[in-house]
């Protein structure tokens, strides 16, 4: 047998490393083309004027989702990582800048619909360029260190973060047309297929019915672990992994449906004070809620313009406030993010049903507008609210540098989701995954799954 010398195994050791450089690299490059081009292509239909109006503070014209990713891979990779790399025009970190304090100034919030210019051509000009910069940056394998790598993979989440938010926000903004406007015209690009089963054979969710009686997915209890496994890639706030204490309960095999919420509204519920939070009372009261966001009568408003109401179809759009209410209503209670993590663990997510899936090569001009169907499964329809406050793990410790304000600054008054919806990349469907939002808030794709103690 021989032996290699020491400087043959360096040498080895060396070319492994640069392969897996390469191997990685063309990964990110990949997804990176992906994300980038499926953000467009949701723009793909909207005129200048659809992409720059805002219709609430909480939600950002279509152009400045697609100015501000932009922005992030200026000012976190490309000027910090590449040599000589000058910003496009130095006055717009001022207007795409969301809310880096450490990154300086920045246009208010509910200003941005002020913003006529830059126009939308100038930001798809500014996006090529920055796109063929990270082209050049990802093709240099040697300068892809761990680090860099990692922060790459944060900006393409990030990414697929606003093409869900962009898809919810102009929903939004046509919503306030009186003409009820259509993104996707009749002929154009339809909901996408369901994907069948959700993979977890005699797992939760599996073959349930929307329209059948509700089914219930029993717990034991016990000591759980909860938390990302630290296989691939997750945002801080999924850790550190951690164990936690259940009761014997039980989460429903199918998310509450439109029916079942027409019983509701049929019963008075949004005028029983009993059923509600008094903060959730005062918000009804104050803003005349009387249904989920885009109802009118049997019609609900869709991203293709105002369509009929499939009764057996998840119910969506509604506030924390309300999916309370409808639990106490039914006779159970919202589920904490522990039991629905723990009846979720080892799902197949990367099956759920999805309009948007970058994984699946969507090109240019080909992205579908997300639907709200009849699916089985947890994963993939709309995001579940839980009874738990959005707060950090045990242990866990904000990111050194600006990119720490990414989850943990706002972990204060806000509620844990679950679930992944309609319009959520597939990679964004995982067990350990923690949405949040105010409980006011419901241009999300925001549902509810029932559960009970047992």
């Amino acid at each position: 047998m021989e032996f290699e010398g020491g400087s043959a195994i360096v040498a080895r050791a060396k070319r492994q490393a640069a392969a897996g450089r390469s191997v990685q690299a063309a990964g990110l490059a990949q997804d990176y083309t992906r994300t980038r081009t499926l953000m467009e292509g949701v723009c793909a239909p909207l005129s200048d004027a659809d992409a720059s109006i805002q219709s609430m503070p909480d939600a950002s014209p279509a152009k400045w989702h697609l100015a501000h990713t932009t922005w992030f891979w200026e000012t976190f990779v490309l000027a910090p990582h590449m040599e000589g790399y000058r910003l496009h025009n130095d006055d717009w970190p001022f207007l795409f800048n969301s809310y880096y304090e450490a990154k300086g100034a920045r246009i208010a919030r509910d200003k941005r619909g002020m913003l006529s210019r830059p126009r939308l051509d100038e930001i798809i000009e500014w996006r090529a360029k920055v796109d063929a910069a990270m082209a050049r940056l990802l093709d240099d394998h040697g300068a892809l260190g761990s680090d860099l790598a990692a922060l790459i993979a944060l900006g393409i989440a990030h990414e697929q973060q606003h093409i869900e938010l962009l898809l919810t926000d102009i929903k939004h903004a046509f919503f306030q047309n009186p003409l009820g406007p259509a993104m996707w015209q009749e002929g154009g690009p339809t909901c996408a297929p369901d994907a069948g089963g959700d993979g977890a054979g005699a797992g939760a969710g599996a073959g349930a019915d929307a329209g059948a009686e509700l089914g219930w997915h029993h717990h034991p209890g016990g000591v759980a672990l909860i938390g990302h496994d630290g296989e691939g890639f997750a945002f801080d706030n999924e850790g550190p992994r951690h164990r936690v204490l259940l009761e014997p309960f039980a989460l429903a095999d199918r998310l509450v449906t439109n029916r079942e919420w027409s019983e509701f509204i049929a019963a008075g519920g949004y005028r029983t004070a009993s059923l509600w939070l008094s903060d959730g009372l005062a918000w009804v009261r104050e803003h005349g809620i009387e249904a989920p966001l885009y109802w009118r009568g049997d019609d609900h408003f869709t991203h293709c313009g105002w369509r009929a109401r499939d009764p057996d179809a998840p119910v969506a759009h509604i506030s924390y406030y309300e999916a309370d209410a409808f639990a106490t209503f039914a006779g159970y209670r919202l589920p904490t993010e522990y039991e629905w993590e723990a009846i979720a663990r080892g799902q197949d997510a990367q099956s759920a049903p999805a309009a948007h899936d970058p994984a699946a090569g969507n090109q240019l001009g080909q992205a579908a507008p997300p639907c709200v169907r009849a699916a089985p499964g947890l994963f993939g329809n709309v995001w579940q609210f839980t009874r738990s406050a959005y707060l950090p793990y045990p242990r866990f410790k904000i990111a050194d540098g600006a990119v720490g304000e990414y989850n943990g600054k706002f972990m204060s008054g806000q509620f844990v989701l679950k679930g992944a919806s309609c319009a959520t990349m597939r990679g964004h469907s995982r067990a350990s995954y923690r949405n949040f939002f105010y409980p006011h808030q419901r241009w999300q794709f925001t549902g509810l799954r029932l559960a009970k103690d047992v």
